[in-house]
């Protein structure tokens, strides 16, 4: 049996030499559940799921198994089959903080934010300089719009492991938000220092430029952001508004179709990728947008208009110059004169 004490090689390669020992233990659940970890820090989810899944049909009785089956299922982004999970783990006698904080995180990542505190909480009373917890305590009060704890729990995060990017581009963000660009500069250069391909923070270094009034160096910030990160919505719609007021709308459209799609009810973008389809001449497209501006604003006449005006041109009828077709003139009703 491989003395698994001894293999330096990294996750991948300490899951492979657990084959040999697993073909000769076929039944050793505690084999299936070693692999299953290491499957799992390789980046191997799936693997690991079936591993881990086969050491529990052998031995259901260590909590262990369903922490890390609770592990795996969280990767896989399965968060309803991941609380089931870690509660069985609880159930069967596992406790730890990092119990409490994947049900927390979990919690959160599914907008459960009174359960996500709760179990965050717990995971600061067994171990109170938990960084991670400290974090996601930050973000659950970030989606509760209470700022103030919000920049106190990233704080308290930073101060206990100061290397984290993320924690880093919240900072950054929330105090750009606030209108601190200074602070937020602090923040989002440290960051690209220790992650300098981290586009969040390149995103928050422009938008602290553009909060000082330096817009030039803020839309390169924010074409770098971009360029790492193509999810990064914000970057892309500032650019946007940047060539929308400029009349280059050929150049803000890719910059709103990527924001849109990422945000589809991002404030006005679809109404400039509206206008700018519309000041290109693509009218089908143009009418398509003002539509989508109708169903999201019922009752709106300027859209009704925008929408029935493209619509015309598209299929080449220019409305501006239709003339209002010509009537018959109607004689008057002949009334006899009263007799005197």
């Amino acid at each position: 049996m491989v003395n698994l004490q001894t293999v330096q090689s990294g996750p991948k390669i300490q899951a492979q030499e657990l084959d040999g020992a697993i073909g000769r233990q076929p039944g050793n659940a505690t084999l299936y559940a070693r692999r299953a970890a290491f499957r799992l820090d390789a980046g191997q989810p799936a693997a690991a799921l079936q591993d881990i899944d086969r050491a529990i049909a052998l031995d259901d009785a260590p909590g262990e198994y369903y922490f890390t089956k609770a592990r795996a299922l969280r990767t896989q982004g399965r968060l309803q089959a991941t609380l089931s999970a870690a509660q069985e783990a609880s159930r069967h006698g596992f406790s730890s903080p990092e119990l409490n904080l994947l049900v927390g995180e979990a919690n959160l990542a599914a907008r459960n934010y009174e359960a996500a505190l709760d179990h965050l909480d717990r995971t600061l009373q067994q171990e109170p300089d938990h960084a991670a917890a400290l974090f996601y305590k930050g973000i659950a009060y970030v989606s509760l719009a209470d700022t103030v704890q919000a920049l106190d729990y990233l704080r308290a995060s930073f101060s206990r492991d100061p290397r984290q990017p993320e924690t880093l581009h919240q900072l950054a963000f929330l105090s750009n938000a606030y209108r601190l660009p200074a602070e937020a500069a602090r923040y989002s250069a440290r960051g690209l220092r220790l992650a300098p391909a981290y586009g969040p923070l390149w995103y928050d270094h422009g938008r602290q430029f553009e909060l000082q009034s330096q817009p030039d160096s803020a839309l390169r910030y924010y074409a770098r952001a971009v360029q790492l990160d193509s999810t990064i919505y914000r970057a892309d719609y500032r650019l946007a508004l940047n060539a929308y007021k400029l009349r280059r709308y050929a150049t803000a459209l890719p910059h709103l179709q990527r924001a849109l799609r990422r945000a589809p009810r991002l404030a006005n973008a679809r109404q400039m990728l509206a206008e700018s389809y519309e000041s290109l001449g693509r009218y089908p497209e143009a009418a398509d947008q003002y539509r989508r501006l109708i169903a999201e604003n019922p009752g709106n006449r300027h859209w009704t208009y925008k929408a029935w005006k493209t619509g015309n041109r598209a299929r080449g009828v220019f409305t501006d110059t239709i003339r209002r077709a010509a009537t018959a003139p109607v004689e008057p009703l002949a009334v006899p004169r009263p007799s005197l």
